[in-house]
């Protein structure tokens, strides 16, 4: 094997998702829904709500270090639940959750596998690999999605930054990935879509890296991995992990 260990980012690497918050027909749906719980809203009074809680509490995340290399995290539900609270409706966390999967469902345009995901994950576990998921994501969200995929199972571990209150690039994100599982950055290889989040922020900590160009890439030129696969083929990706080359015809 080639690495040890392979750590994945989830959206645009093994998933492929489109939400649309700002649809109206969502904001509609959200009204009645937290009319429901006792908090009346108009749809674009909520939406306008729900964007202003957002930005506010990522503004106000506690930082580390310099603002400009810190990446705080919030955990999206304390906006739902929140949302509750400026209309005094009561409102506990599981209440604030399952509101919370309801608008997930609600903006979610599709959800599925990249062709071969499954595959792959599965592949590298039947050879010995240790496999990781490292994703900027809010855990009620994506716990749900995971298993809705049936990836859930697929993972030695499961690291969501809202769970970790930073996101990639911050080091912090993936040195807690590796420190809690004794995992040597030199037998390590972060696999992922974006330029800055996964490879630059795993070539700050020491791990090798494989770039996805993908539907959900960022707008960015190549950036400087050890391996890029220019189009989403994830066979070929197996085959770059674990040092297999295709057979001539």
């Amino acid at each position: 094997m080639r690495y040890r260990h392979c750590i994945f980012d989830l959206y645009g690497t093994l998933v492929d998702i489109h939400t649309d918050e700002r649809s109206p027909r969502l904001w509609v749906r959200m009204a009645e829904e937290y009319r429901r719980n006792g908090a009346l809203y108009r749809p674009g009074e909520l939406r306008d709500a729900y964007f202003r809680l957002v930005n506010g509490l990522e503004r106000d995340a506690p930082r580390q270090g310099d603002a400009h290399e810190a990446h705080p995290e919030i955990q999206i539900e304390q906006v739902f639940q929140r949302l509750y609270q400026e209309k005094g409706a009561a409102a506990d966390r599981e209440l604030a959750v399952r509101t919370g999967l309801t608008f997930r469902r609600r903006s979610t345009e599709y959800l599925r596998l990249y062709p071969g995901a499954a595959e792959l994950l599965g592949g590298l576990r039947a050879r010995g690999c240790g496999v990781w998921l490292l994703s900027n994501a809010q855990a009620v969200f994506t716990r749900w999605e995971l298993k809705r995929l049936g990836l859930d199972g697929l993972f030695d571990g499961v690291y969501l930054s809202s769970d970790y209150g930073c996101k990639k690039p911050d080091p912090r994100f993936f040195r807690a990935l590796l420190e809690e599982n004794a995992i040597p950055p030199d037998r390590a290889v972060m696999v992922g879509n974006d330029g800055r989040c996964d490879i630059e922020g795993a070539r700050a900590v020491g791990l090798s890296t494989l770039y996805i160009r993908s539907n959900l890439s960022p707008d960015e030129p190549f950036p400087q991995a050890d391996d890029v696969l220019e189009g989403m083929d994830l066979k070929k990706a197996l085959r770059i992990l674990t040092w297999e080359r295709p057979s001539k015809a």
